[in-house]
């Protein structure tokens, strides 16, 4: 289904609301408001809709720019994380591990978390066992 956009109508709002690419955060907060106002409206027009999309999209543009997340966590770094949150010592997972020497080398990163080793604390934290070897 096509929408029929009255261009005249399109202009007022633009207009009225003056969109542009976002630079920082005021402008931000801005067009995060009226995307808000717009998208809670219950009666939007095609008009408002088409503005919506465009506040969206320079939302989403600023945001991806200014939110870059960089993973720089490591299966062991997960598992220290996780260990900790837990209020765990490395001697609670030795039933995983299988000897403390074990456990102490991976907990040193002296080895490397096993498939099986994986599988065992992904079931002990109910968390993907993927976390511990990606």
């Amino acid at each position: 289904m096509t929408l029929t956009i009255n261009p005249e109508t399109y202009g007022k709002l633009l207009i009225q609301y003056l969109p542009k690419v976002i630079t920082n955060e005021t402008e931000n907060e801005r067009a995060l408001d009226i995307a808000e106002t717009l998208s809670n409206k219950y009666d939007i027009t095609p008009e408002e809709e088409l503005l919506l999309d465009l506040l969206v999209t320079l939302i989403e543009n600023f945001e991806s720019k200014q939110y870059t997340f960089e993973n720089n966590s490591t299966p062991l770094s997960r598992l220290h994380f996780l260990v900790e949150a837990n209020n765990f010592k490395q001697a609670d997972l030795l039933d995983i591990f299988g000897s403390k020497s074990i456990a102490s080398e991976v907990f040193n990163g002296k080895r490397q978390i096993s498939k099986t080793h994986a599988i065992k604390l992904g079931e002990r934290f109910n968390v993907d066992p993927a976390l511990f070897l990606i």
